[in-house]
């Protein structure tokens, strides 16, 4: 049988078994491994074996990973994101819709220490919705609120997906942290208008919430400067180069437990709970990283990536049509499965095309397909990956951030959470619109910082 029949075969044999809820870990491993013993015997696939996993799980930039995860953990037990919030809304929940942007403002703030948006969306559901249900906020704009809050935890540096990406692609995590701070912050932006757009079309939706007196205010504002410290010591140290993401993450995880601790949040038990969980995340991660690897053994081999390549750079459409169906193809299979799955399975078949349709690997961006260098669509690429990854999470019928905030707000019909997130939606594809018209607006921070 030809090897990209057999390729392809695999491929669709791989969609099946996670349509059956297979792990996605085990499909990959089954049906890589199968695959590279009948294109080239079963010592070849034993041969692999011996070296694979021990080359995959040394690489030192996946070192920051399980830092990263612990410091979420930690994050979310030290009593950090009730600051964020109470913070956010000394400064905003007065107004109408105040307190939906003062939880869009702390999630931000959450995702900016946690790196993950399941993680971003339960956590600040358990602070905000309390509140949100208290001044009588709709069922829809308060769940649909935490749903897609809970997405900027994905984009918004320290990023576990993203360190994921670069690590697929090559690209440099420290650039890619770079890059996505100013798409995040629009994210934000755009959050905060269309609450307000919703409030001023739907006046009861929102109602307004205390004003604080002046004692709470200032001690609202002063709790946020722990926070803040560490996210200007850990990010701000990468981006100015005062040390790599795994040192970063090492600082962040010491200073989210000191914070811990001295709130006394954060004891033995805390402690123990936060360290086998980042066990059991970090393991989860890497076994999945372990089926991409042998899944995309597997793919080269029987010539599936270079085949895509080959159709789309001959098809006659161009590059930025490509670039379109491809982000298209993120966001119906972010209905599917994890963010992570997505990016481990999508990216080693996505990212050749975009090089083949781009020119090739080269320096010279003058006659390439998307007028820029292959490091520069790495980035470009990448963020917007990200953002459609985001997109999943809030996208009928699957959503797992709405799954996760309905899971919390019983008495809120799912339906209703899903009409919630479709104005965040809407403003999640204004942002793509815009990052896809102007790249700049992805490119430019990491040339300034690193002197370009």
């Amino acid at each position: 049988m030809d090897a990209l029949l057999i390729g392809f075969a695999g491929l669709f044999v791989l969609i099946g078994l996670i349509a059956i809820r297979m792990p996605i870990a085990l499909s990959m491993i089954l049906v890589g491994g199968i695959g590279v013993t009948i294109l080239n015997g079963p010592a070849i696939f034993f041969s692999q074996l011996k070296t694979l996993a021990y080359g995959q799980f040394s690489i030192y930039d996946l070192s920051v990973v399980p830092m990263f995860v612990l410091m979420g953990n930690i994050a979310s037990k030290a009593g950090l994101s009730r600051d964020l919030f109470r913070a956010a809304n000394a400064w905003l929940g007065w107004a109408p819709g105040g307190v939906a942007m003062s939880a869009i403002a702390a999630c931000a703030g959450f995702g900016s220490v946690c790196g993950s948006s399941l993680a971003t969306a339960s956590t600040m559901g358990q602070v905000a919705l309390p509140e949100l249900r208290r001044l009588n906020y709709s069922g829809a704009l308060s769940t649909g609120t935490l749903a897609a809050g809970g997405v900027l935890g994905i984009l918004i540096p320290p990023s576990i997906v993203l360190v994921i990406y670069a690590v697929i692609v090559e690209a440099n995590i420290v650039t890619m942290f770079m890059a996505a701070m100013i798409p995040g912050l629009i994210a934000v932006v755009l959050f905060l208008i269309t609450i307000l757009i919703y409030v001023m079309i739907n006046p009861e939706s929102g109602p307004a919430g205390e004003r604080p007196d002046r004692a709470e205010f200032i001690s609202a504002t002063v709790n946020l400067i722990p926070v803040l410290t560490i996210f200007g010591l850990v990010i701000g140290g990468i981006y100015f180069g005062y040390f790599n993401p795994t040192p970063a993450a090492a600082i962040g995880v010491f200073l989210v437990w000191i914070y811990g601790m001295a709130r006394g949040f954060v004891k033995i038990p805390e402690l123990r709970d936060a360290l086998l969980e980042t066990a059991r995340t970090t393991g989860m991660i890497y076994l999945i990283l372990l089926g991409a690897e042998m899944l995309k053994i597997f793919m080269s081999r029987g010539g599936v990536p270079q085949a895509m390549a080959e159709w789309m750079a001959n098809s006659g459409l161009t590059p930025m049509t490509i670039m379109i169906i491809l982000l298209v193809a993120l966001i119906v299979l972010g209905c599917l499965m994890d963010s992570l799955s997505m990016i481990l399975l999508a990216i080693p078949f996505f990212w050749p095309v975009l090089v083949e349709i781009n020119g090739g690997d080269y320096v010279d961006a003058a006659n390439a397909g998307f007028g820029m260098t292959t490091e520069d669509l790495k980035i470009w690429f990448g963020i917007l990956a990200l953002i459609v990854v985001e997109l999943g999470l809030i996208t009928p019928p699957v959503g797992m951030n709405v799954f996760v905030i309905s899971a919390m707000a019983k008495d809120v019909p799912m339906i209703e959470t899903f009409k919630g997130v479709m104005p965040f939606f809407m403003a999640e594809i204004v942002r793509v619109i815009l990052l896809i018209a102007f790249p700049a607006l992805t490119l430019w921070l990491p040339a300034y910082l690193s002197g370009g």
